[in-house]
């Protein structure tokens, strides 16, 4: 039987049954990879000896009686997080030599529950690009089209997935890097909330791997189903034991509701600052009309809708800021004296993105004040509703461009140029404030290319979107394989 399409959920339930041992499913995506990966070049660190190794002791702990939610089930993982005995570069070329010591919590976790991890996949040059190409590892394609780009950050796991390698796979999410990728593959991945999900050793070399907070950042899952989602995000969420995870453990509380009629959804479909594309528009439709027929409340406007504009400028100046933060005093000065020169007139987002990159702190301690006011009016907003519906990138997955200046880049929206940045607005929506988000597929563009929507939900209530995930899967489908 072929396997390597098979939900993980699926998986482990032959497993248990005896119908498969993970060393065939191991050595079905092995050789699936071996056969496709150089069209695509998703797997960018490959780790087959230790994956079998893995899976043959998956099968003599299910021989002796052991069950764990991911035993035996072949996995990947973003290259950014540490693998005792394989490189971490994220995509830099003075570190590709760098070799962690330990893994990274996440890593330690697929491990506890039993997931054999078959290599590392390819992402951005440090994570900082909607696509996933590097001096060391090359480019990563799409499946469904290699002339496009599969995303970034987390590009190569979601290509991974939609590729049949590996039934899950990990990755991070500051900018649409867990669902821009999903958007652009046609697959599934959940941005938890902040804070939800341990980062620990999912830093940049040669950082060391320490228990830090980072501003706006996730860790989370990616599937081929919403189902799936829930089980590794099960695996995945909880404190860092060296911190919070010393008196807290995690009880996230049950999904607002169990049918679709149930649920009361505000749509958006429409960006104060970025047009959203005609491929896309008709997706986030597609769900409005989906969840109409189920009998769900829909509506289309919302005075308790925090303004997007101002959220965009927040996450602007957020995110920049907290980019920056690490480049060197030669690249800062030349950010200094380009934001000085612009006009004080100049309030467009490449504006704010530059004065952003030189804030002070006492400017980054206003900007988060102001955030703190758009959590409160996403916790009203979530009395009346139980989710958003709304794109996560303005079009379709789009051709590679790797011009170094992302500043220089545009992107294409019905035949009108934009500048290229700009497109993170949507999945600022969700990360400035800290909200859970589930990436869903919702169907193809003229062209045949995926075309995905991200379901929003209330702070700590992740069961809520993925409920809703589930249950559009089962109403107007799910993953499709690459044609």
């Amino acid at each position: 039987m072929e396997w390597n399409f098979q939900r993980a959920e699926r998986l482990a339930a032959a497993l248990r049954a005896g119908e498969v041992t993970s060393a065939e499913l191991t050595d079905q995506a092995i050789a699936r990879i071996e056969r496709d990966d150089k069209a695509i070049n998703a797997i960018c660190v490959p780790d087959f000896d230790r994956a079998r190794a893995a899976a043959r002791g998956a099968d003599q702990a299910r021989a002796r009686g052991e069950d764990r939610p991911l035993l035996g089930i072949p996995v990947t993982v973003k290259e950014s997080y540490n693998v005792a005995g394989l490189p971490t570069t994220w995509g830099l070329p003075p570190h590709r030599d760098f070799m962690p010591a330990e893994d990274a919590v996440q890593v330690s976790r697929l491990k506890a529950a039993g997931a054999v991890v078959l290599g590392k996949t390819n992402v951005p040059v440090g994570l900082q690009d909607v696509q996933s190409f590097n001096e060391i590892y090359g480019t990563t394609n799409n499946p469904w089209d290699h002339g496009r780009t599969p995303g970034g950050s987390s590009g190569g796991s979601a290509a991974a997935l939609a590729a049949g390698f590996g039934a899950l796979s990990i990755g991070s999410d500051i900018a649409g890097s867990l669902r821009t990728p999903a958007h652009f593959c046609g697959v599934y991945a959940h941005k938890p909330t902040l804070g939800l999900a341990a980062s620990r050793g999912m830093v940049p070399p040669p950082t060391p791997a320490l228990p830090a907070d980072h501003d706006l950042a996730v860790v989370g899952p990616m599937a081929r189903t919403a189902r799936d989602l829930t089980l590794l995000l099960d695996v995945m969420a909880g404190p860092d034991p060296l911190t919070l995870g010393v008196a807290h453990e995690v009880a996230l509380p049950p999904a607002r509701h169990e049918r679709l009629r149930d649920f009361r959804v505000l749509i958006l479909d429409e960006h104060p600052l970025i047009p959203t594309g005609s491929a896309v528009r008709a997706g986030v439709n597609r769900v409005a009309d989906a969840l109409a027929d189920a009998g769900a409340r829909v509506e289309r406007h919302s005075p308790l809708l925090p303004d997007l504009t101002e959220a965009s400028m927040l996450y602007t100046q957020l995110l920049f800021s907290s980019l920056v933060a690490r480049f060197p005093i030669e690249a800062y000065e030349r950010l200094r004296t380009s934001a000085a020169a612009l006009s004080a007139d100049d309030q467009s987002l490449h504006a704010v993105r530059l004065r952003a990159t030189v804030f002070s702190h006492r400017d980054w301690v206003a900007a988060n004040s102001r955030r703190e006011l758009h959590r409160h009016g996403w916790r009203q907003l979530f009395a009346e509703f139980d989710a958003v519906v709304c794109p996560i990138t303005p079009t379709p997955a789009f051709p590679h461009d790797h011009n170094p200046d992302s500043m220089q880049r545009r992107l294409g929206i019905d035949g009108v140029e934009y500048p290229y940045l700009d497109q993170l607005v949507w999945a600022g929506v969700a990360t400035m404030p800290g909200l859970p988000a589930t990436a869903i597929p919702a169907g193809r563009s003229p062209e045949g290319l995926p075309v995905g929507v991200q379901l929003i939900g209330p702070m700590f209530e992740d069961r809520t979107p993925l409920r809703l995930a589930e249950l559009l899967e089962q109403k107007i489908g799910g993953f499709q394989a690459p044609e």
